[in-house]
């Protein structure tokens, strides 16, 4: 079984900030808080065991515990640095926000898919509404699970998710990941062309579309094929919202270097 992982700065990541850098082989790090609770208390971590902390953005170094104290705390010794992780493609989710029960389940299985950032996305037929003090709320909860997914899936980066994003943010991502030679695509039921006729392998970036529970709108549509967008149709079956994006993922990963 591959080493259980811990990040180092939790609270940036969970923030969207950029952690401080690891420290290299030889050093010793103390960690602390909930990430050192979980390793003492839970996973019952001590004296000689191993881990691989990481800074949640790619970086990571193997630790052995030289000792812990109380339930919260854990003095590490860095033995190595771990290549950093790289994924050719990037793919960027823009994920139009599903409604409440099944939010944090596509974030949970995006980030298993090996999605490198996932975009809440503020669609037209969406039936939940981020505003005010919900905004922050509903997108702490989005990096929580994004944190505990890729925790699980062994990553030693959690998709970044930034602030929510309207039809006008959508519209620029599309434009300048087309520009700079990326692929851009929307899932779409109606579309007629078929998902496995993108050629991934060429594309630095991509960036993948999925609708809400209603479907992207026709005039969304538009908007995004204008941008430089190509609707795709993934499969047969109409999938759901929260499980498209591990869907398209695991196509992609089979069809490109990722996997």
């Amino acid at each position: 079984m591959t080493l259980p992982v811990f990040l180092a700065d939790l609270d940036a990541v969970l923030t969207g900030g950029d952690p401080a850098p690891l420290p290299g082989p030889g050093e010793t790090v103390t960690v602390t808080g909930p990430e050192a609770r979980h390793a003492v208390s839970v996973r019952r971590l001590g004296s000689g065991d191993e881990l691989v902390l990481a800074d949640g953005r790619g970086s990571a170094v193997r630790c052995t515990v030289r000792e812990t104290a109380g339930r919260d705390t854990m003095i590490l010794t860095v033995e190595e640095t771990l290549a950093p992780t790289v994924r050719n493609p990037r793919v960027t989710v823009v994920q139009a926000i599903p409604k409440s029960d099944r939010a944090e389940l596509a974030v949970d299985l995006a980030c298993q898919g090996g999605a490198d950032a996932i975009i809440p996305w503020q669609a037209e037929r969406c039936i939940a509404r981020w505003t005010g003090a919900k905004r922050d709320k509903a997108l702490g909860k989005w990096r929580s699970a994004a944190v505990a997914a890729a925790k699980q899936s062994r990553r030693t980066d959690v998709p970044r998710i930034p602030g929510l994003a309207d039809g006008g943010d959508v519209e620029k991502l599309i434009r300048d990941t087309v520009a700079a030679g990326g692929e851009a695509v929307l899932l779409h039921e109606e579309s007629a062309v078929a998902f496995r006729t993108v050629n991934w392998s060429d594309a630095g970036s991509v960036v993948l579309v999925i609708g809400p529970e209603g479907g992207i709108s026709p005039a969304e549509v538009e908007r995004f094929t204008a941008a430089g967008a190509t609707p795709v149709r993934l499969s047969p079956e109409v999938l759901r919202t929260a499980t498209a994006a591990l869907s398209a993922l695991a196509a992609i990963g089979v069809s490109s270097s990722r996997w």
